[in-house]
C-alpha cells in the first residue's frame, strides 16, 4: 500500500512538471506573438504614413527655388537691406515662396538653420500681419528683441503683458496700425483669450491675416518629445480661417510626429521640407560620468581650462538646484560661470546672457530654459552633466555649438543612475520613457558611428564614412564583441524575487548592490557567484536589459517623490527559457 501511495506522489509531481513545462513554452510562445504583433503595427503604421508623405511629393517637385516669382524682387531686396543678409541657406527660399503661394509648410531644419527669417521676411515685404505661436517667452523675447534692432515692427501678447502694448496689438488686427508685422503669442494665451480670437477673425475678414507660424510644431503632436496639450487647440486654424497659410517649423521630427501634426492640423498632404540633420562641424562625444561628486568636478574643470581654454560654452544640467549647486562648485575651481534657468528674475537673466555674450563668463551653467533662440555662433564646446531626455532634447541643446560652421564639441557624461532619475520627470508623457531609452541606447552603443545613430533616429540615410572622424568612435575605434547574457539576466531575476518575497522593491543601487555581495546581506542571494566583471560592466548590462524589456521600472508615488524600482520585464518568459540568448554588443574591454 505505502509504495502504491509513493508510486501516485511522483506521478502527480511528474504530471505537475509538465504542465509547468508546458506554461512555460506556452508563455514563451505568447511574447513572441507579442513581439511579432508589435512589429506588424509599428510596419502598418509605417505604410499609412509613407503613404501620407508620398501625397505631399506633388508640391515638392515644383521648383520651389526660382527666382521668378511676383515677389522676389522684394524678398532679395528686404533681405539684404532689412535683414543685412547676403544669401538665403539651405530650404529658406524654398519655404519662403512656398507660402507666399499659399501653400501648407512644414519646414525641418537643425537648431541654427534660420527658421525664423522663413516667417519674418515674408511678414516684412507683405501687407498684413503674421500671427507667431510659440512655446517659450524668452524665445519670443530674443525674437522681437532682434527685430527691433533693424527696424521691423513687432509685438507680443502673454498674460503679463502692458495694456498699452495690447491695445496697440488689437488695433493693427483691426487695421489701425499698419506697421505691425508680426505677433508673438504662445499656444495657451491663444486658447484662453476670446477677445484675441474675435479680432483675428475681424482681421481676416478684411484680409489683413498673412500667415500663420507655428513653431516648434513636433508639440502639436502627443508622440512628441515635448507635447503640449493647448498645441491641439490649433487645429481648429484652418476652419476658421480657410485660405491663410500655415507653416510649420521644427528642429526635430521623424516621419511619423509629421504626419500626426499634418492630421491634427488639418494640412494633410502639404510641402514637407526637410534639411539634412547633419551638423558637420560638430564633434560627438560620450564620457563615462564618475560616481564620485569631486572627480567628475575635476574632469569638468580640467576640460574648461585645458581643451576648451579661453572657449566659449554651455553645461546643460538637469534641475535648477543642479545648475545653481554645479555653478558654485566649479566657480570654487576658478572658473569664470554664470547661472542661467527659469526661476531668475529678467534683468538677472539679462545681466548673465551679457555676460556670456561678451567673454565675461566662459560658460553658462543652465537648466534647458536656456539656449531656445539664443544665436550666439562662437559657442565651441556644449556639455550635458546628466543626459538629456530624449534624443530630440539632445539634438536640439548640441546643436547650439558651431553654428559660425566652425568645430566644436558636444560631450555627454553618462551614468546609468542619472537615466533612473529623468525616468521619474518623464513617466507622465506618453512617450517619455520610451524617449528616454532611445538616449540610454545611445550612450551603450559600444562602437557604432555616434552621427549614423542619430541618423538611424531621424530616418535619414548615413555611411559611416560621412563622419570623417567626427565623433568618438571613429576617431578611436575600438574592438567590440557580442555575449550572451541570458543567465546573467536570470541572476538578477532571482534577487528581485527574492526581495518581492520580503516585500521589498529594489533600486538600481540596491540591485546592483546584492548582485556583487555588497550592501544588506537580506538582498543577496548564495547561490549567485559574484561577478568577475566591473560595477560599471553591471550597470552596462542593466541597461541594455531595460532597453531591451527584460528588466522594466516600476514607479511608486508618495507625498514627497516619485521612485522608482527595477523589476522583470515583459520579455521576462523569455529570459527564463535557457535555450534563449540575449546577445549583448559592448566594448571588448568590459571582458564580460
Amino acid at each position: 500500500m505505502e509504495d502504491v501511495e509513493v508510486l501516485y506522489e511522483a506521478t502527480e509531481e511528474d504530471e505537475i512538471a509538465a504542465i509547468d513545462f508546458e506554461l512555460r513554452q506556452i508563455q514563451g510562445e505568447i511574447e513572441k506573438l507579442k513581439e511579432r504583433k508589435l512589429a506588424l503595427s509599428q510596419r502598418k503604421q509605417k505604410l499609412q504614413d509613407d503613404a501620407l508623405l508620398k501625397k505631399s511629393l506633388t508640391v515638392s517637385k515644383k521648383d520651389w527655388e526660382r527666382d521668378d516669382f511676383p515677389w522676389s524682387k522684394d524678398l532679395l531686396d528686404a533681405l539684404t537691406k532689412v535683414f543685412r543678409i547676403k544669401r538665403f541657406r539651405e530650404l529658406q527660399k524654398a519655404a519662403i515662396n512656398a507660402i507666399l503661394s499659399k501653400e501648407d509648410t512644414i519646414l525641418v531644419m537643425p537648431t541654427g538653420g534660420g527658421k525664423s527669417l522663413c516667417y519674418q521676411l515674408p511678414a516684412v515685404i507683405g501687407k498684413g500681419v503674421t500671427i507667431v505661436i510659440s512655446p517659450l517667452l524668452a524665445l519670443m523675447e530674443d525674437q522681437l528683441h532682434g527685430l527691433e534692432k533693424i527696424n521691423v515692427k513687432a509685438g507680443m501678447m502673454n498674460p503679463k503683458s502692458d495694456k498699452t502694448v495690447t491695445k496697440s496689438i488689437m488695433d493693427a488686427l483691426e487695421g489701425k496700425d499698419d506697421g505691425l508685422k508680426l505677433v508673438y503669442i504662445t499656444p495657451e494665451y491663444m486658447k484662453k483669450s476670446k477677445r484675441f480670437m474675435a479680432k483675428l477673425q475681424k482681421a481676416f475678414n478684411m484680409k489683413l491675416l498673412e500667415l500663420f507660424a507655428i513653431d516648434e510644431i513636433h508639440c502639436c503632436s502627443t508622440w512628441g518629445h515635448d507635447f503640449r496639450p493647448d498645441y491641439q487647440f490649433l487645429g481648429c486654424l484652418k476652419d476658421m480661417f480657410p485660405g491663410v497659410p500655415i507653416l510649420g517649423l521644427t528642429a526635430t521630427a521623424p516621419a511619423k510626429i509629421i504626419n500626426d501634426v499634418q492630421k491634427m492640423l488639418d494640412i494633410q498632404g502639404c510641402l514637407v521640407l526637410r534639411a539634412s540633420f547633419n551638423r558637420p562641424n560638430l564633434f560627438y562625444e560620450v564620457r563615462r560620468k564618475p560616481a564620485d561628486k569631486e572627480v567628475c568636478l575635476s574632469m569638468l574643470a580640467n576640460l574648461l581650462k585645458t581643451r576648451f581654454a579661453d572657449m566659449s560654452g554651455i553645461i546643460y544640467t538637469t534641475t535648477i538646484k543642479d545648475a545653481e549647486q554645479l555653478t558654485s562648485d566649479l566657480r570654487d575651481k576658478g572658473l569664470k560661470l554664470g547661472c542661467y534657468h527659469a526661476m531668475l528674475e529678467p534683468e538677472v537673466r539679462s545681466k548673465i546672457y551679457q555676460r556670456w555674450i561678451t567673454g565675461e563668463y566662459q560658460a553658462v551653467v543652465a537648466t534647458i530654459a536656456f539656449g531656445l533662440g539664443i544665436d550666439k555662433p562662437d559657442v565651441r564646446f556644449v556639455i550635458h552633466h546628466c543626459v538629456s531626455k530624449s534624443m530630440e532634447n539632445f539634438y536640439q541643446e548640441s546643436g547650439r555649438a558651431g553654428r559660425d560652421g566652425k568645430k566644436a564639441a558636444c560631450i555627454v557624461l553618462y551614468r546609468l543612475a542619472d537615466i533612473f532619475r529623468l525616468s521619474t520627470m518623464v513617466i507622465g508623457d506618453k512617450v517619455g520613457l520610451q524617449n528616454l531609452y532611445k538616449v540610454l541606447e545611445y550612450c551603450l552603443e559600444p562602437g557604432t558611428c555616434r552621427r549614423s545613430l542619430i541618423a538611424k533616429h531621424f530616418e535619414e540615410n548615413w555611411r559611416q564614412e560621412d563622419c570623417a572622424e567626427m565623433c568618438d568612435h571613429c576617431r578611436r575605434p575600438k574592438k567590440s564583441k557580442e555575449t550572451d547574457i541570458g543567465s546573467h539576466c536570470r541572476q538578477l531575476y532571482q534577487i528581485i524575487e527574492k526581495a518581492l518575497k520580503g516585500e521589498t522593491n529594489l533600486t538600481l543601487i540596491k540591485l546592483m548592490d546584492a548582485w556583487f555581495n555588497k550592501g544588506a546581506v537580506a538582498y543577496r542571494v548564495s547561490s549567485i557567484p559574484v561577478p568577475k566583471f566591473s560595477r560599471e560592466a553591471g550597470e552596462a548590462i542593466v541597461g541594455h536589459l531595460l532597453v531591451n524589456g527584460y528588466l522594466k521600472e516600476d514607479f511608486v508615488f508618495n507625498a514627497y517623490a516619485n521612485l522608482t524600482y527595477l523589476n522583470r520585464g515583459p520579455k521576462s518568459g523569455l529570459a527564463m527559457d535557457k535555450n534563449h540568448r540575449i546577445m549583448f554588443c559592448h566594448d571588448q574591454a568590459l571582458d564580460l
